[in-house]
């Protein structure tokens, strides 16, 4: 698969452009608003250039990634495409309408696939003339340096097809494991109480952002703490994965989405693309916030935010393991390769103790009276 069409050049797009031309394929780049395309090849120009200044590629490397990139300005220069990802606005009827004007300009053996993080392979399948050539292809951001993929195949995707782009994603350097069509696949379902407990506790006034992203990364060695992450990813694009893995749960209690981070949304305070979210990212602001952060470090407090976290987490990898969304080595993979985990979160679970996982997450529910402190029933046997 030598010509590949992007189509959406935000950060996913431009990002997954990137890989596919390191990996020697011609890519074929459109955007509904070239403006956007061209912005995007401008800053790609400077990233690849810096690498090259850094000794990282070559200069001739760092050309000859670039030159790879042909911009589009009509969705139907992807004609000639052996595969198409599409990296657009998480919203599944505009995605199927994209996928129902590209079936009309490509050939049958063309692979469509989607870098969706949350929506259903099969639904968006399901509207096609030929829906057993989709499948879903979910990078994550940066795509370039992040190296998971999760080949994702739907209800009516070809049997063969998931190996094919297993092995095609390999081809491209990428570390990709085979995830079923559930709400939010692998990662972001496994991921999810990583940013909603922390929310939780926030909102209760239990601690500050800064002291659970302090805790979360002292006791437990995130690089990154949960309001951190969320600053980084968008806090209205975390927002809308929960709501989704919400929905398409049939609204389980587990997944319930935070109404503080609904108000950040609705307020425009959506972190680093904005300037402010939770933390201020104002030029001003970021010396000082560096200078004097002081977080009142307590050892108790820290430890309760650690294990509320930690154990929610355990409990949806182990979940995940019970109803075979992947084996046990692709859980882990997928979360220390797609978000940075230190530690996988199987290994993790038997290290702190399964005991202590399940008495934590028992001490919660007796106290909340809520659902999505529940335990997996497979937990209270490991």
């Amino acid at each position: 698969m030598k010509k590949v069409g992007i189509i959406g050049s935000g950060t996913m797009g431009i990002g997954i452009a990137q890989v596919a031309a390191t990996a020697h394929c011609e890519v074929f780049l459109y955007d509904a608003n070239f403006s956007q395309t061209e912005k995007s090849l401008k800053n790609l120009k400077i990233t690849l250039n810096k690498l090259a200044e850094k000794g990282k590629i070559s200069t001739e490397k760092s050309l000859e990634i670039f030159n790879q990139i042909k911009p589009c300005q009509e969705i139907k220069e992807l004609k000639d495409c052996d595969l198409v990802i599409e990296a657009i606005i998480e919203n599944k009827e505009i995605k199927q309408k994209v996928f129902a004007e590209l079936e009309t300009y490509v050939s049958e053996k063309c692979v469509l696939g989607s870098n969706t993080s949350s929506i259903s392979i099969t639904s968006l399948q399901s509207e096609l003339k030929n829906p057993e050539r989709f499948i879903g292809i979910h990078f994550f951001n940066p795509a370039p340096l992040m190296p998971l993929v999760e080949v994702i195949p739907g209800l009516l995707t070809e049997n063969n097809l998931a190996q094919e782009m297993l092995d095609l994603m390999k081809s491209w350097g990428k570390s990709p494991i085979i995830a079923k069509d559930v709400p939010g696949f692998i990662v972001n379902r496994i991921a999810r109480p990583f940013y909603g407990e922390a929310l939780k506790i926030v909102e209760e006034n239990l601690a500050t952002p800064e002291q659970v992203d302090d805790a979360m990364k002292s006791l437990g060695n995130f690089k990154m703490g949960p309001f951190e992450l969320m600053d980084l990813i968008g806090i209205d694009v975390n927002f809308s994965v929960t709501k989704t893995v919400y929905q398409d749960y049939f609204y389980d209690p587990k997944y319930k989405p935070s109404l503080l981070q609904q108000r950040m949304s609705e307020a425009k305070l959506l972190g680093r693309k904005t300037g402010k979210g939770f933390y201020d990212y104002s030029e001003q602001n970021q010396e000082s916030r560096v200078k004097n952060q002081e977080i009142v470090k307590d050892e108790s407090l820290y430890e309760m935010i650690f294990m509320r976290i930690i154990s929610m987490l355990i409990n949806e990898a182990v979940e995940a393991k019970r109803l075979g969304i992947a084996n046990d080595e692709d859980i882990e993979t997928a979360m220390q390769k797609g978000v940075n985990y230190p530690k996988g979160l199987l290994n993790w679970g038997k290290e702190i103790g399964y005991q202590k996982i399940s008495e934590t997450l028992q001490n919660l529910y007796e106290e909340y009276q809520e659902e999505r402190y529940r335990q997996s029933p497979l937990l209270k046997k490991l």
